[in-house]
């Protein structure tokens, strides 16, 4: 009965996050500096996505484009990020068996703010577009990944506490390019908006940037679900992992691989986006325990619905301006993350310490 009763906890929890996704997605393309009809939107993308005039167009073509070019994949772009960063919390909290772990803590953010400052500060988003910047980001995270992967491992095998060290100097190296990049720049627009990209926005959506982070946002949820008993192994212990049968080095090597390129789709667009994956999985721990398959399930709903909101309340606050989106999650995550921790009932384990 037990059993019964946690599983139809865990489906209504399910429901329930499912139906505020969806609220949140019609908050989010209604809501801006310019208010829609929740009605009028949904016609126009029902009409978009069936490829016909389903209802009668009594629509303008600038409430369309709104619709249909800026907020609705704005909106997708932040259910994908907050999934995406959600799961690479989730990741590397495993990997390094760190509460305060994140999907930036191997110097992934740092690499890609590198990559992406010098091509603002070097002129390649004003020749070739924003594109650009998300492909320098991109690149920077990847190298950032690489030395940490290369660097972390000893004889074709790497500690926890050795990855960390070195994703911590690896972050701290990068850090200083991209403030060196900054206080020598002598274009200040350009300074501000290298800042602007360093504290996250989803202003960058285009919906040819959602397919690959789409893709491997898909392929790391089907791993997670796959490998969760070992995952929750490796919880226990590296050494308590290998007696049960799990292969930790491969399962390392895994998450390492698709955290790192997951992390990297992600800031490449979006810029960093602070504790939505450190947050995330811990409140999804308090809801459900620590069992992985529940927690990425859950974290795959509860991601977007606080990345949503925060993009909500980013544009709204000072509109018709746009407030970086990462000041917003950091003024939400930082005071609920000292509840959390200050919670005699909570431990990083599960629901009971």
């Amino acid at each position: 009965m037990k059993i019964f009763e946690k599983k139809l906890y865990f489906t209504i929890l399910c429901i329930t996050l499912s139906v505020g996704l969806i609220a949140s997605i019609i908050a989010s393309i209604s809501l801006g500096p310019i208010t829609l009809d929740f009605k009028e939107v949904w016609k126009i993308i029902a009409s978009k996505l069936f490829f016909k005039e389903i209802f009668q167009c009594t629509w303008k073509k600038t409430t369309e484009s709104i619709v249909w070019n800026l907020r609705f994949p704005r909106t997708l772009l932040a259910i994908i990020a907050g999934a995406g960063l959600s799961l690479c919390g989730i990741m590397m909290q495993a990997l390094t068996k760190n509460p305060l772990a994140n999907p930036y803590i191997l110097g992934i953010s740092s690499g890609a703010s590198t990559g992406a400052v010098m091509i603002i500060i070097f002129g390649g988003s004003s020749i070739f577009g924003i594109q650009n910047v998300s492909i320098g980001a991109f690149i920077g995270a990847l190298l950032a990944s690489l030395l940490v992967f290369i660097l972390s491992r000893q004889n074709g095998v790497f500690s926890s506490t050795r990855l960390v060290l070195t994703g911590v100097s690896i972050a701290a190296l990068f850090s200083s390019i991209t403030s060196f990049l900054i206080f020598t720049a002598q274009d200040y627009s350009k300074v501000h908006e290298a800042l602007f990209w360093m504290t996250g926005s989803l202003g960058g959506a285009k919906w040819g940037n959602l397919l690959w982070p789409s893709a491997w946002l898909l392929i790391s949820y089907v791993f997670l679900i796959i490998f969760s008993r070992g995952l929750n192994s490796l919880l226990l212990g590296e050494g308590v992992a290998i007696t049960l049968g799990v292969d930790t080095k491969f399962l390392k090597n895994m998450i390492l691989c698709l955290g790192s390129i997951l992390t990297g789709f992600v800031v490449s667009i979006t810029g960093v986006i602070g504790f939505v994956g450190l947050i995330v999985p811990h409140i999804c721990r308090t809801l459900v325990g620590a069992d992985h398959k529940r927690v990425s399930t859950l974290s795959l709903l509860l991601g977007p619905i606080l990345l949503i909101w925060a993009d909500i309340l980013a544009r709204m606050i000072a509109r018709p301006e746009e407030i970086p989106i990462g000041v917003i999650t950091a003024l939400l995550g930082a005071p609920f993350f000292i509840w959390l921790i200050r919670k005699s009932s909570y431990s990083f384990g599960g629901k009971n310490g």
